[in-house]
């Protein structure tokens, strides 16, 4: 039997999206500031928990849009 290495820490929330938006500074995909994602493998279970538990709250500030194409042309 082989013995799988276990790490005991928190998985990255990287979903392989990386684009950081322009005016909020955030990864589209994990939600996490380029500074977050720089530091993560150095960071501690700790900090990567704290940021882990922020990243719900940071969704809608994605989600909020001017309305694009589909506001011009309504108009």
């Amino acid at each position: 039997m082989t013995t799988v290495w276990e790490r005991d820490e928190i998985e990255s929330p990287c979903v392989k999206v990386c684009l950081i938006h322009p005016a909020e500074g955030l990864c589209t995909g994990c939600l996490r500031t380029r500074d977050e994602i720089a530091a993560w493998s150095r960071m501690t279970p700790e900090a990567r928990r704290a940021v882990m538990d922020e990243l719900p709250g940071r969704a809608p500030r994605l989600r909020r849009r001017r309305g694009g194409r589909a506001a011009r042309v309504k108009g």
